[in-house]
């Protein structure tokens, strides 16, 4: 697992080709290329009898909450039969991980604030835990989401994802790297450190490209563009914007940045709210 759920089984920890394993490696393809609800039917069978898998399930609908700001309601469903079958200690930290995850998206995207429900699943998933668990470097990272842009708290942000950056290291999770190498880099951005950010923008886009992670490539690339000179700043966000257009508008939030798409109206179940301070995720 990576990040939110499988991902490229097929690759080594340095985005290298290897042999292909199923299903882990069809759902990858799918996710990375912005079709969640294709791979979330993949999993449907599975998830009704493997509580593992179905907080596979689960995850992938809340990132796709988190790239589209709908959806909302299927992913709530997702995640409380998840819940229910959790039977492990590791199997209900994870859920309530996930739990926490939805909380903050839904904070940053959705109809109203979920704070204290973010705060209390992560800080819940954390008392699951111990120190040396797999699951602590994204329970880590979310605490760093939370602390950036619902609290404000860019030293805990910090401290969050510098937390979460070594732990995806030693576990060789190159695509949670991408992300806490991004969300650093635009801590270092704020702080007025131009040339640190550079570095973690660039080593954000190079992984997320080397893993194929297609959907994530655009905020990325936007993301790098923040700390280039004006003519390659044009050149790159015309190329997250041919990505964005490409995957039908998504991110939602990244397609209104670079006007790629006509951004969608408002979705029944969910909008778009606050500003966040930094990348959402």
């Amino acid at each position: 697992m990576s990040e939110h759920g499988w991902g490229p089984s097929g690759r080594d920890g340095r985005g290298r080709a290897t042999a292909p394993q199923e299903p882990g490696d069809t759902v990858w393809r799918l996710r990375s290329r912005a079709c969640w609800k294709e791979a979330a039917e993949l999993l449907r069978p599975a998830a009704e009898r493997d509580p593992t898998v179905a907080l596979v399930r689960a995850e992938l609908l809340i990132e796709q909450c988190l790239f589209t700001a709908a959806n909302w309601a299927q992913a709530e469903q997702a995640l409380r039969l998840a819940e229910a079958g959790s039977t492990s200690t590791e199997q209900r930290a994870a859920a309530s991980c996930a739990r926490g995850f939805l909380a903050y998206v839904a904070s940053v995207l959705g109809a109203r604030d979920r704070l204290d429900e973010a705060q209390a699943a992560l800080g819940r998933t954390s008392a699951l835990l111990p120190p040396d668990a797999p699951g602590r470097p994204l329970l880590d990272f979310r605490r760093g989401l939370v602390a950036e842009n619902l609290l404000r708290d860019p030293t805990a942000a910090w401290i969050a994802y510098r937390r979460a950056h070594d732990g995806a290291g030693e576990r060789g999770d190159e695509l949670l790297r991408s992300s806490t190498w991004r969300h650093l880099a635009a801590l270092a951005l704020a702080a007025g450190d131009r040339e640190r950010a550079r570095e973690g923008f660039e080593a954000s886009l190079r992984l997320r490209e080397q893993l194929g992670f297609t959907v994530g490539v655009a905020p990325a690339l936007a993301a790098l563009a923040e700390v280039s000179e004006p003519a390659e700043a044009v050149r790159l966000r015309a190329e997250a914007a041919r990505l964005v257009k490409a995957l039908g508008g998504v991110p939602v939030w990244l397609s209104r940045q670079l006007s790629a798409v006509r951004a969608p109206g408002a979705p029944p179940d969910g909008r778009i709210g606050r500003q966040a301070q930094g990348p959402i995720s």
